[in-house]
């Protein structure tokens, strides 16, 4: 099943987030985010990744999901 363009407006959202502290986190503002970042952040809340339905800060599965995700990112833009 390929990613569907909600999947990857998330994945693309994950990686935004700061990855080496959980002391940091993200804001996505209604009046000047792109309306598929609205939605990845509502359902990565909805989904537990992150606190906020606006971002906020990464759950602990919010901060294995970056981690994952970031492999990917890695293996797939690897020569």
């Amino acid at each position: 099943m390929p990613f569907s363009p909600n999947h990857l407006a998330e994945l693309n959202l994950l990686l935004q987030f700061p990855s080496a502290s959980t002391q940091e986190g993200i804001k996505v503002h209604a009046h000047s985010a792109a309306p598929e970042t609205l939605r990845a952040a509502e359902s990565l809340f909805a989904k537990g990744l992150i606190s906020q339905k606006d971002g906020g800060y990464l759950t602990p599965l919010g901060c294995e999901a970056v981690e994952f995700t970031q492999k990917l990112q890695t293996m797939l833009t690897a020569p």
